[in-house]
């Protein structure tokens, strides 16, 4: 797995000065930043990332005591990571359609070059290589590929002619091993970084991960494999390094035709990728979608008790020593209680993250101990010998390939609104959605408000008659956020509660416009003046301040800030979801503060923060009346990518389901667009809803 892959496939520079800019770039991804240098936004998000990740480390593999304890355990661990892929149900397994389309004799081997299609249009490129002579069935070895790019005059011949020398080591060595090319640097370009630096987030909202891809096509390859005459189908080991380190672990994880497994680099533990950085250096072929809330050891454990060699270099600055380490310690103490420790092994090299020959050599001895129950001494040296295009295997691509929108098809949508025949069906369906997404992971402590929040500030105008209030809210360790309330004095029973959530725009709009009626709250600060005033209002109007906005804002670059919402789902959650989650307790906060009754208030937000409320709604347990008088989204982005993300909520519903819920949770419900092209968007979605009578959408256009 390479930090700058994406250069890796672009650039024409040579790969000594490639490799150099790359660990630059990953060393300073890396660096660790001087707690003095952090803003208190940062260094609280820092601690929110140490304290989730020790949680979900805690607990992984915790319940596991005895060898009965992992048989009850291991198949409920395999179908959720079967989901976290992507992969349940299971595809169904449709004709490969394999195609030799030429061969190489070279030496003592046969090279063939190859294609199956592991779905309809969803093609392998692969070779496989062989001994010229079989006289009975061989042990066989599945190669995943990792990321190497192989491209003359815009023509790819897939990251199989990178790794082309473990295929001949193992054919001139008495294997079949079959090859396959990953959907990002194969034949065909399909994507792995959706997430890295495409800003795909849809993809989390989906369900999808490219290595959920990358698992079934090896599953399908080991079909492939069983399939052919020269090879023993009850004798099949996988290995692969980096990118393909992480499928050995995926592929091996799900399927127990893996008989041994030697990843190389592909797996380190949570607290490498989250706390200390290494989620950088990935792509998203890399993650399954954690909606388990796992830690690394608990794929890893799926091996057991199967041969399993745990290969890494000790100055691998993707994976590093001390994540490893910890991966094997965890999954050892499985094998142990399961009579198998002879059978999990770690191979720590000398070196930096490459594809070094002492690698080879541990895993050519591991398969020959397990697969042939031979233990030569390897004195072949594993060489390539052929030139990239030799290897090509489509002359042509073929027009109905699928691979490079994998991304759009691949897992399964859903729309409860289309299967709905009224609005009770679909609420019904809407919260057993709901359920299914809160019961998934590991369940925590939420914070108790057993007090009010505390009153952090009072400041009047007396010349307006206006008062302002600050709150601090407790939302869960180590947030304490920030909520104002701003009245006309004592409040009436009867006046209505604006709430405004605020992202980062509307907090600097709202801030210098509350501090020019209120200076001294800005005494001591940098304060912009408000371009327009407050506009005028009655009843109480509070502001809801979410984490990662105003006192709590993170701060980076475009890159930095893409690697902090990675490392949300990394710990099984989203960056759009803990501040619904955070508007929810800060609604409740505003309610226990003002005694307002639910009818009176008024929710409003724009932009991004219309996307946090529009999923607090649908975190909101169903009432049979409204939960509030109503709710008004002015520039709800409609733009996929850009939508409210919770983790494979699109398997259950859809965006257009998220509106038709969100009017069943108010009296009324307005979308205001602001741009020409949401209008008839949010249309479709107030003409699906009033169809089965579900709820009122309002839309209307500024």
């Amino acid at each position: 797995m390479n930090f700058a892959h994406s250069v890796v496939c672009a650039s024409a520079w040579s790969a000594s000065r490639l490799g150099l800019l790359c660990l630059g770039l990953l060393l300073s991804a890396l660096a660790p930043v001087q707690a003095e240098e952090l803003s208190s936004g940062d260094a609280l998000l820092q601690e929110y990332f140490r304290a989730e990740t020790a949680r979900l480390t805690d607990a992984s593999l915790t319940d596991i005591k005895t060898a009965q304890d992992w048989q009850a355990h291991q198949q409920t661990y395999r179908n959720q990571l079967q989901e976290m892929l992507g992969l349940s149900p299971w595809p169904k397994k449709e004709p490969l359609n394999p195609v030799v389309s030429g061969r190489i004799e070279h030496d003592d081997i046969i090279v063939e070059k190859l294609s199956f299609q592991s779905r309809p249009g969803l093609y392998v490129t692969a070779n496989l290589y062989r001994p010229k002579t079989v006289d009975a069935p061989l042990p066989a070895i599945l190669y995943v590929c990792g990321h190497a790019s192989a491209r003359k005059n815009g023509i790819s011949f897939g990251n199989k002619t990178g790794y082309q020398r473990h295929g001949i080591w193992f054919a001139r060595n008495g294997y079949v091993c079959l090859t396959i090319d990953t959907i990002q640097l194969g034949e065909i370009q399909g994507l792995h970084h959706g997430t890295h630096n495409k800003n795909l987030w849809n993809w989390l909202s989906r369900g999808y991960t490219p290595a959920g891809v990358e698992a079934w096509n090896g599953i399908r390859a080991l079909d492939y494999l069983q399939s052919r005459p020269e090879v023993d189908p009850e004798r099949i080991g996988l290995t692969g390094r980096s990118g393909g380190g992480a499928y050995t672990w995926f592929i091996a994880a799900l399927d127990e035709r893996v008989k041994v497994a030697v990843p190389v680099a592909g797996i380190t533990s949570l607290k490498n990728h989250v706390v200390d950085g290494c989620v950088a250096g990935h792509c998203d072929c890399m993650y399954p979608v954690n909606l388990y809330e796992w830690d690394f050891p608990q794929m890893a454990a799926l091996v057991a008790p199967r041969p399993l060699l745990i290969s890494n270099t000790d100055k691998d600055l993707i994976f590093p020593l001390d994540g490893v380490v910890d991966v094997y310690h965890k999954t050892r103490r499985i094998y142990k209680l399961l009579g198998a420790e002879d059978k999990v092994g770690l191979c720590i090299a000398e070196g930096g993250h490459k594809d070094i020959q002492q690698l080879r050599n541990d895993a050519f001895h591991w398969f020959n101990r397990f697969l042939k129950n031979e233990d030569p001494l390897i004195s072949m040296v594993a060489e390539s010998q052929f030139e990239p295009a030799e290897l090509r295997v489509f002359q042509t691509l073929p027009a109905d390939e699928r691979v490079t929108t994998a991304q759009d098809w691949f897992v399964p949508s859903r729309s409860l609104l289309a299967i709905s025949k009224d609005a009770a069906q679909f609420s019904q369906y809407v919260e057993q959605a709901r359920s299914r997404i809160l019961s998934r992971g590991i369940p925590k402590t939420k914070p108790q408000q057993k007090t009010a929040p505390l009153n952090k500030g009072t400041w009047t105008n007396t010349d307006a008659g206006l008062r302002l209030q600050e709150f601090q809210v407790s939302v869960g360790h180590p947030y304490q956020l920030s909520l104002y309330l701003l009245d006309h004095g004592e409040r009436q029973a009867e006046d209505p509660v604006k709430v405004e959530v605020l992202d980062q725009p509307q907090w600097e709009l709202r801030m210098a416009q509350l501090q020019a009626l209120f200076p001294q709250m800005a005494e001591g600060q940098a304060v912009s003046p408000a371009k327009t005033p407050l506009p005028k209002w009655t009843g109480t109007w509070a502001f809801v301040v979410p984490r990662g906005v105003g006192p709590t804002r993170w701060s980076g670059d475009e890159k930095a800030l893409i690697h902090i919402r990675r490392r949300f789902y990394l710990l099984g959650t989203t960056r759009d979801r803990v501040q619904a989650e955070d508007i929810l307790q800060s609604l409740a906060a505003v309610m226990r503060i003002t005694q307002a009754p639910v009818s009176s208030m008024q929710v409003e937000a724009r932009g991004e923060a219309a996307n946090w409320v529009l999923l607090a709604t649908f975190l909101t347990p169903y009432r049979e009346h409204a939960a509030c008088g109503q709710i008004r989204l002015t520039a709800l982005p409609t733009d996929p990518p850009k939508r409210a993300q919770l983790l494979g909520i699109e398997q259950l519903l859809d965006w257009n389901d998220l509106l038709a819920n969100a009017a069943t949770k108010t009296e009324k419900l307005q979308l205001v667009a602001e741009h020409k092209q949401d209008a008839p968007i949010y249309q479709q979605a107030a003409d699906a809803a009033a169809k089965s009578a579900i709820g009122q959408i309002e839309v209307s256009s500024k």
